[in-house]
């Protein structure tokens, strides 16, 4: 494990059309580490996810993003997804015609490349995570995301993120919409996935960061960072909500 972060954000500022959205970001996330992201509706949450991924209605008008000491911002999303960024987007989106089973095994190949499975382990790999995310293996055959309950959505995204093993993982609110039964079985994927990569939660609550600890967890608000310290800030959120911290994000 090497002691430079995986991801290092420095100084971000985005704007959509004339209104600026993140007013100064530094975020440092390392190997090995569970970073979560919290705050309001409207703060910057979602938006920092989008940008990092290569949403092309951000505009990055200062700062800087580097993977692995690379200029993440000087690739194409494509390139992103190749070096290793996961988003797993709060609304997944479905894509009729596209089978399950067949975008997995093309997805780790174009990952991947020579260090690809074999046909063989990937088979056993894939069935160890439909295992371990109670997926009933039909899904494979399905279209992805197309008639997929809520739930059925938020594990695709994680039996993606089992399989692909990827650098930085982007969770976006994927608690959202989970019954306690389906949290501990997403929780524990998300779990298994850490190890060498750099995992980023953004949610509004603290419930599933009961299941997935972070080693730290920031505050955003309007657009900046105001707080950032231990599970405990979740606990002291999750008791006290925002209002304490509205003074931090004045100018």
């Amino acid at each position: 494990m090497s002691d430079a972060p995986v991801l290092e954000i420095r100084d971000l500022h985005v704007s959509i059309g004339d209104e600026e959205i993140l007013r100064g970001i530094d975020l440092n996330l390392a190997e090995g580490e569970i970073n979560a992201l919290m705050g309001r509706n409207g703060s910057g949450k979602s938006t920092l996810a989008l940008v990092i991924m290569g949403h092309p209605a951000y505009e990055v008008t200062k700062g800087e993003i580097l993977l692995d000491g690379e200029n993440l911002l000087e690739m194409a999303p494509w390139e992103r997804a190749r070096a290793g960024v996961f988003l797993s987007f709060q609304y997944p989106q479905a894509v009729p015609g596209l089978q399950v089973g067949n975008f997995l095994r093309k997805s780790v190949k174009a990952l991947k490349g020579d260090d690809a499975p074999s046909a063989r382990e990937f088979r056993k790999q894939l069935n160890e995570a439909c295992e371990a995310l109670n997926i009933d293996r039909k899904i494979l055959s399905r279209y992805v995301n197309d008639g997929f309950s809520g739930g059925e959505k938020k594990r695709f995204e994680i039996l993606q993120l089992m399989l692909l093993k990827p650098r930085i993982i982007i969770l976006d609110e994927t608690d959202s919409g989970l019954d306690i039964d389906a949290m501990r079985t997403v929780a524990a994927g998300i779990n298994s996935s850490v190890n060498g990569s750099a995992c980023l939660i953004i949610t509004h609550y603290q419930r599933i960061l009961e299941y997935v600890r972070p080693d730290h967890v920031h505050v955003l608000i309007d657009g900046r960072i105001v707080a950032s310290d231990g599970y405990e800030l979740a606990e002291q959120l999750e008791a006290k909500g925002y209002e304490w911290l509205d003074q931090e994000a004045s100018p």
